[in-house]
């Protein structure tokens, strides 16, 4: 019997020993959150976590920051959010530098924001403070430029500056800055090719940036754009010509030109084609004139045979015929030469 009670003093002694080293492990911890007056419990709160596999010390830490901020949370709150997988260090300062910039952000929203993967704190501080982004990418563009080409034909290279600042109500679930960067871009490209020429968008770059900014491009995504600045425009060059414009209109030229001859080349052939025209439709009239004078002998032939002509008839227009000639030849002897 005396063995039995020696044995169950020791089995008591052990418990009490291992739920006094507990109690120690967490109690600096207690007195501690107890001095920052964010007051938890021992055996539900402190060794409750250890039992979940939850560090109190982490956690107590960050409930105590979130308390002397000012925050309404409880442990039980960051215990869940740190079992989810989440970061509640990144919650709680969130939450901290949002509320001292007045922005309205509650723990389930930030929580969901951090469990989407979204870093917390950056969004925050891009949402006090905007931040600027390059479009394009300067480390996805080989030439760090947007190419635009306007009504002209003109190549230009744009390189723009974007202002965005975080929306926190759009985070989840909102477009990153890479949509914003390619819709900036489309944007821009866009904006360029509807100018009438390429004078008038280095003349009023910030003609684009307003067409741009006013056609809402920050839509689903997780920021709003305040500000789009052109940083550079410049014509892109060809070759070694800098100056494309004047070598385009050199081209135009050179294509009137090429245009024109072939109008006058066509002209040309239809004046030719109708001289050829003209020439065949003589030759055709003095075939006529041919066939009629062929008709005479044959004419007169039949007179001959019907007594209407007689042989004295036709040496009379023989003579007559004889004579003209000579009068004719007289008169082309009597004419001054024309090369005189």
């Amino acid at each position: 019997m005396d063995q039995v009670v020696l044995v169950l003093s020791i089995l008591a002694a052990i418990v009490i020993l291992v739920l006094l080293a507990v109690v120690m492990s967490v109690a600096l911890l207690w007195v501690r959150a107890y001095a920052a007056q964010a007051p938890v419990r021992i055996w539900k709160d402190l060794i409750g976590m250890k039992l979940r596999r939850v560090p109190p010390h982490h956690v107590v830490l960050t409930y105590i920051s979130a308390i002397k901020a000012g925050l309404t949370i409880t442990t039980g709150m960051l215990e869940a959010h740190y079992l989810a997988g989440g970061s509640i260090q990144n919650v709680v300062r969130a939450m901290i530098a949002a509320d001292k910039a007045n922005i309205a952000l509650q723990f389930q929203q930030a929580a969901a924001i951090d469990l989407a993967g979204r870093n917390i704190v950056e969004a925050v501080q891009t949402s006090v403070n905007p931040k600027v982004i390059d479009c394009p990418d300067p480390a996805k563009s080989a030439t760090g430029m947007l190419d635009a080409v306007s009504k002209d034909g003109i190549r230009l290279l744009v390189k723009a500056r974007v202002t965005v600042r975080t929306n926190l109500q759009r985070l989840v679930g909102g477009a990153t800055e890479e949509t914003i960067i390619a819709r900036v871009g489309q944007g821009i490209v866009s904006a360029i090719g509807s100018m009438e020429s390429y004078k008038n968008v280095l003349e009023n770059p910030d003609w684009i940036s307003r067409k741009v900014l006013d056609s809402g491009l920050d839509a689903q995504t997780a920021f709003e754009i305040v500000s789009i600045d052109i940083a550079d425009v410049s014509v892109a060059g060809v070759g070694e010509i800098a100056n494309v414009g004047a070598k385009l209109e050199a081209d135009r030229a050179e294509a009137d030109k090429i245009m024109r001859q072939a109008e006058a080349e066509g002209r040309r052939a239809m004046a030719f084609a109708a001289e050829q025209e003209m020439r065949a439709r003589v030759q055709e009239m003095q075939a006529k004139v041919i066939e009629a004078q062929a008709e005479v002998p044959l004419a007169m032939a039949e007179s001959f045979r019907s007594g209407n002509l007689g042989i004295m008839d036709f040496y009379r227009m023989q003579n007559i015929v004889a004579d003209t000639a000579m009068r004719e030849s007289l008169s082309d002897e009597d004419k001054p030469d024309e090369g005189k």
